[in-house]
């Protein structure tokens, strides 16, 4: 039998991965499994990006859209609902494109996750509530407390982080070091990582210009009609924490959208940074279609 294989497109905010995985997908006769944390999710498709329906006509799309605002979900439930999909998908296709720039998910996928338990919603209501109300410096010290292993290695100024582990702790009244076991995991597919990247002031280029594509298509709008979920983990995101600024009157409207490039060039940076300790990832600029297809071609030839 011939051997699986799953294309990960991988890269930075903004270098073009959405018009590439398409024409790449056209060319494998492939689906595309989205993997962007947020593209998951339906009333933001202007803020994050995610493909028009017009794509979505051009090439099946999985994971965008599907999610209410409301909704936790996690890498881990990523993993195993991406897992269970492909066993599906590997059935009438050889291969299967992933595209997309969370990093936490496609590690995720390629390598498997902890098995670390699903929050309660009592756990997290009470810890939101904590974050709101004592800020994070406290939730800081308690981690510290019940976790100092992990404290030592966590970015202690990353809410998300913080909050997770501390509900971890609470909720199962383990360490959350004592779920990280970092082992990874065998998959029974070829995997072949290909990553865009273009060079520094073209990508930031790109990042300011597409602040302004979206503002024009009504990103403005679309974080207003959102704003009564804001605090939920779906909008704690670039484009929707500063334009909830400027409606708190925090911030004037020029001032948050200078934010939003900002912001969007910093996160560039950390995923770059990320993806930079993977050694299987080949790079290209993605203009360099026909070689990306050529490396495809010859590794997904070798058994």
């Amino acid at each position: 039998m011939q051997q699986k294989n799953l294309i990960v497109l991988l890269g930075p905010t903004g270098v073009g991965k959405t018009e590439l995985s398409l024409r790449l997908a056209t060319y494998f006769g492939s689906p595309i499994i989205n993997a962007d944390s947020r593209q998951l999710y339906t009333d933001i498709p202007i803020g994050t990006a995610a493909p028009t329906l017009e794509e979505r006509e051009r090439v099946e799309h999985y994971f965008v859209g599907t999610h209410q605002l409301e909704d936790y979900y996690s890498a881990a439930q990523y993993e195993n609902d991406v897992i269970k999909l492909l066993d599906k998908l590997f059935q009438n296709h050889d291969v299967v494109l992933l595209s997309g720039g969370s990093m936490m998910y496609i590690d995720a996928v390629c390598k498997g996750i902890d098995d670390i338990p699903t929050i309660d919603n009592v756990t997290r209501e009470r810890m939101r509530e904590r974050y709101e109300q004592e800020g994070l410096d406290a939730l800081v010290e308690d981690l510290r407390k019940l976790d100092p292993e992990y404290s030592a290695i966590c970015d202690l100024k990353n809410p998300k982080r913080v909050i997770h582990a501390l509900e971890i702790c609470t909720m199962t009244g383990k360490t959350y070091t004592s779920f990280r076991l970092r082992k990874e995991k065998v998959r029974p597919f070829r995997i072949i990582k290909i990553g865009l990247q273009r060079p520094r002031e073209e990508l930031f280029e790109r990042i300011n210009s597409r602040v302004d594509v979206m503002v024009e298509k009504g990103l403005i709008e679309e974080a207003k009609r959102v704003l009564p979920y804001r605090h939920f983990n779906s909008l704690n995101t670039v484009g929707f924490k500063e334009l909830f600024q400027y409606f708190d009157g925090t911030w004037d409207l020029d001032f948050a959208l200078e934010k939003i490039r900002r912001n969007s060039r910093v996160y560039a940076k950390k995923q770059m940074t990320w993806f930079s300790h993977d050694k299987e990832i080949v790079w290209f600029h993605p203009e360099q279609e026909s070689e990306i297809i050529a490396l495809i071609e010859s590794k997904r030839t070798i058994e």
